[in-house]
């Protein structure tokens, strides 16, 4: 039996590793549960999950449901209930979905608590890779990865020696503007943007996808990962989704991970390993999805995958301020005050400008994301 912390549990992972334990209810227990402010869907789950710990990190909404819950889960608020729930006894697994760089602190505590990771919070290795696999290392502890990509990377490796690697192919879907020119991005609306043709997710990795930043901070996910050079990972779009991510070996085979474009697979596998178990849910029909096709991805029209990789390259506090500056330019987009084109200006502009500190301490990451949002919002205002 697995027991499990789920941070941003009501959240497009967290929902689905809902479904993943209650289709697995002799192998996998929820224990604690971690949400924003969705009190009246947090309430559902402890419904039906009857965990030890709930927590809102908005404390109205904590205090919301308080006011109405009078159950056996303990509710906890705010940050300090979110660092309870990632350290707590009862659970020996954390799986890390809270959404941005907001995830970063629970996930290092766990980590230095002897907790295993289930990682769906890429932001915490872009941000602090080095910080976090060192604790890794440290503890003793394994960091399973969640991201379709990733997993079928993790999965593909076990072909193959580490030496044998010629370098980690991760594939984008292109998101709801494939084949489009930079001129033709210039008024997109949020709508468009947020309507995926494969995936249903959050609105900031919807919106990510479609800028192919979500790619770039895939890159730099698989880098400290896997302990591969960038010069290794490679970027190819491939539309139906159906191949998740492949490895090349040195003798020219590659080995591809394939499933339906449903995070319940990889959530499932992060959680088993190094076991599998048995999948309740749809399985891949080839013959349905016929043609696959693959084709390089468009820099000119799509310029953060190749910023990211530039910052993801330079190392230091670099990647963190990139993804701070993102951070900052999605929800201005979402907000309606910039247009689709701006994110990648800010986070161009913001990243130049950047003062990197190469061997950065915890303090140095947390300088780096306040500094990087003062200076979006700087960028922002003068859009």
């Amino acid at each position: 039996m697995k027991n499990i912390t789920l941070l941003g549990s009501t959240g497009s992972i967290g929902r689905q590793t809902v479904e993943v334990a209650l289709a697995n209810p002799d192998k996998i227990k929820i224990k604690a549960l971690v949400a924003h402010k969705s009190d009246e869907l947090l309430e559902e789950q402890i419904k039906v999950l009857q965990p030890d710990l709930a927590v809102l990190s908005d404390k109205e909404a904590a205090a919301r449901l308080t006011s109405r819950y009078h159950g056996r889960t303990e509710i906890l608020a705010g940050e300090e209930g979110v660092l309870a729930a990632a350290t707590y006894a009862g659970s020996d697994t954390v799986l890390a979905s809270m959404v941005g760089y907001a995830g970063l602190r629970p996930t290092l505590a766990a980590i230095n608590c002897g907790k295993n990771i289930a990682l769906a919070n890429k932001e915490t290795l872009v941000a602090a890779g080095s910080i976090v696999m060192q604790a890794v290392a440290d503890k003793g502890v394994s960091l399973t990865p969640v991201d379709s990509e990733h997993s079928a990377i993790f999965q593909a490796l076990r072909g193959g020696r580490e030496n044998e690697v010629k370098r980690l192919i991760i594939t984008a879907s292109g998101g709801p503007f494939r084949g489009k020119k930079r001129s033709e991005l210039e008024n997109v609306t949020l709508a468009q943007c947020l309507n995926h043709p494969n995936w249903s997710m959050g609105k900031k990795v919807t919106l990510d996808s479609s800028t192919l930043a979500n790619k770039g901070l895939e890159v730099m996910e698989a880098h400290w990962l896997f302990n591969m050079p960038y010069e290794k990972i490679a970027v190819v779009v491939h539309p139906q989704s159906i191949v998740h991510s492949l490895v090349e070996f040195c003798d020219g085979s590659v080995i591809a991970q394939m499933g339906d474009p449903d995070m319940r697979l990889p959530i499932q596998y992060a959680l088993s390993w190094p076991e599998r178990y048995p999948y309740a849910f749809d399985q891949l029909d080839l013959v349905k999805y016929g043609t696959l096709t693959f084709e390089a991805p468009d820099l000119e029209a799509f310029p953060s995958l190749a910023i990211a990789i530039e910052c993801g390259k330079a190392g230091g506090t670099l990647p963190c301020a990139f993804n701070a500056a993102n951070e900052e330019a999605v929800n201005a987009f979402l907000e309606g005050k910039i247009k689709y084109l701006d994110i990648p200006y800010i986070t161009a502009s913001v990243t130049q400008a950047h003062h990197n500190v190469l061997v950065p301490t915890l303090e140095d990451i947390e300088a780096a994301d306040a500094a990087a949002r003062v200076a979006a919002q700087a960028v922002i205002r003068s859009l």
